[in-house]
């Protein structure tokens, strides 16, 4: 009996030794593209990776940072990446009618972070006040998409206000009757700090441009291929946005200014406060069901006002552009604090 008993001992030795020695098991190691460099707008991507979000989903996620010279998009369709951090849902919307086979898993954005940014005592108090200003600096870009709504949706908004946007706030700085586009995140900063003044925001989502952004994009085939991973993905996701905005969030920010060396925590903490004031990562969808949260209607309304601005063709079958099968489950919402 003491034979058998020391026998028994023996093997459970033995396999606790062999369960210390084996191998964890491997991580589905995923590559992720952001559009542009490194900031707080990425923040809650970044705080997955190191908080050990992604991890504990089996997943071993690389960040590969977006920028000027980056075709993080280009690399999605050429299997380099597995997912995307697209712009807004104008994007999708050329993709269906391009026949490129791309769909949304998520909206990390709930609002579109463009705004368009004006002179205090100017007598601009509504966004419809901007029709009364002579100059308007937009990029190429604005002017072919949001601008084409302005004038759809509001009366005096005309193509002599337009002036390119070089992506330098002097000539706005200069001009107390002028505006100039800009994400609300990311340009008032810049003003305030060389400009001296608080700058009068008006978002265009609050005014009616309301498509999501942020969203996460993959290949069709991708995710019909890899639902487990894509919902992990997704997951673990919005979990990094919670912590990113109401936990410890530092080492995300480190994380973000390694890779994004220009980026300074004046700038990171002014991101982080307007994300939450105006609440472009949590507001709408988001606040009954999850950040990430997207909804077919809405989607559907954003398209119809874009065809009435004649911004995009009419008769494109909007399904295609997006999923909301792993999102809206209210994951990660007992974070916020």
């Amino acid at each position: 009996m003491k034979r058998m008993v020391g026998l028994g001992i023996a093997v459970l030795t033995l396999s606790g030794a062999l369960a210390a020695t084996a191998p964890a098991l491997a991580l589905d190691e995923v590559k992720f593209g952001t559009n542009w460099l490194a900031q707080a707008e990425h923040g809650g991507f970044y705080q997955a990776v190191v908080d050990g979000t992604y991890e504990k989903y089996g997943l071993k996620v690389e960040i590969v940072q977006g920028g000027p010279q980056a075709a993080n998009r280009a690399l999605l369709m050429a299997d380099k990446i597995d997912f995307y951090m697209n712009g807004n849902l104008l994007g999708s919307f050329s993709a269906v009618e391009q026949g490129i086979p791309l769909i949304e898993v998520a909206a990390i954005f709930q609002k579109d972070p463009q705004v368009l940014i004006a002179h205090p005592d100017q007598g601009l108090e509504t966004f419809e006040d901007l029709a009364k200003l002579p100059t308007i600096f937009m990029g190429k870009d604005g002017y072919s998409s949001y601008f084409q709504w302005m004038k759809k949706a509001f009366e005096g908004f005309s193509d002599a206000q337009y002036k390119p946007y070089t992506f330098n706030p002097a000539p706005f700085i200069a001009d107390e009757q002028s505006a100039q586009q800009g994400y609300v995140t990311s340009e008032p900063y810049a003003i305030e700090t060389e400009g001296g003044f608080k700058p009068k925001l008006f978002l265009l989502a609050d005014a009616g441009f309301e498509t999501y952004s942020t969203t996460i994009e993959a290949k069709v085939g991708f995710v019909e291929d890899n639902k487990d991973l894509v919902q992990r993905f997704v997951d673990a996701s919005i979990i990094g946005w919670y912590n990113y905005l109401y936990g410890d969030n530092e080492a995300a920010n480190a994380a973000i200014k390694k890779d994004n060396p220009e980026m300074t925590d004046g700038q990171i903490a002014f991101s982080i406060k307007t994300m939450k004031e105006f609440g472009l990562v949590e507001s709408g969808e988001a606040l009954e069901s999850g950040i990430g949260c997207m909804k077919a209607a809405r989607v559907t309304a954003f398209y119809d006002q874009m065809v009435d601005a004649g911004v995009v063709k009419a008769d494109l079958d909007v399904s295609k552009i997006y999923t909301t099968d792993f999102v809206c489950k209210g994951v990660g919402m007992d974070l916020k604090k």
